[in-house]
């Protein structure tokens, strides 16, 4: 099985596809771009050079996942959001000369495992989504957010927990909560939440 690439989008030569992985109509990636097994690049989406997608990774149409990004395995980008790579953009330099690549040092955003981030969100390089944590659509990330949060809001903050399917969590009290769709158990402890065994 080879990578599916729809006639209008553009591939860099030197990005690597995974086997099953699909680039859909007037899509971008670029050089030195990583994409794993079985994901799937939306309709006029934007990878930009070297950024990393673990397996099975959906980047929805129109978002931008601006260099250097790491994409871990499962991690959902929802239609229009977009990843940042510059602290302190500006398109000139103190002088009026305008910003070259050398100018600037390009900072990135990190998802980890199974991570969501819905559309038309901002994060703000450069910050890390933790493992199973979903940004809400809208939201604007300025801070690292806990593996299994829920955060929304300008700028976002924790408004729930959510297990692996994304549901909401049910309080079971003394810390402990429950997925009501896989009923996998959670413990609550200084404001970390880690999955039960």
């Amino acid at each position: 099985m080879s990578a599916r690439v729809m006639e209008s989008a553009d591939v860099d030569d030197r990005a690597e596809l995974g086997d099953g992985t699909s680039v859909w109509h007037l899509a971008q990636v670029r050089e030195n771009a990583t994409i794993g097994t079985n994901c799937v690049i939306g309709r006029g989406a934007y990878v930009g050079p070297g950024v990393s997608l673990g397996d099975g990774c959906k980047i929805q149409n129109y978002a931008l996942v601006y260099e250097p990004a790491v994409l871990e395995t499962g991690v959902f980008i929802g239609p229009a959001a977009v990843l940042t790579n510059d602290t302190y953009p500006r398109a000139v330099n103190p002088d009026l000369s305008p910003k070259s690549a050398t100018d600037w040092e390009p900072v990135g955003v990190t998802l980890r495992e199974g991570a969501s981030v819905g559309a038309r969100a901002v994060c703000i390089a450069p910050v890390t989504i933790g493992r199973w944590a979903t940004v809400a659509a809208g939201a604007v990330v300025t801070t690292d957010v806990p593996d299994f949060a829920l955060v929304a809001g300008v700028p976002a903050r924790r408004i729930r927990w959510v297990g692996r399917a994304g549901v909401p969590l049910e309080d079971q009290g003394d810390g402990s909560w429950r997925c009501p769709q896989t009923d996998t158990t959670y413990t609550e402890h200084h404001g970390v939440l880690t999955e039960d065994n």
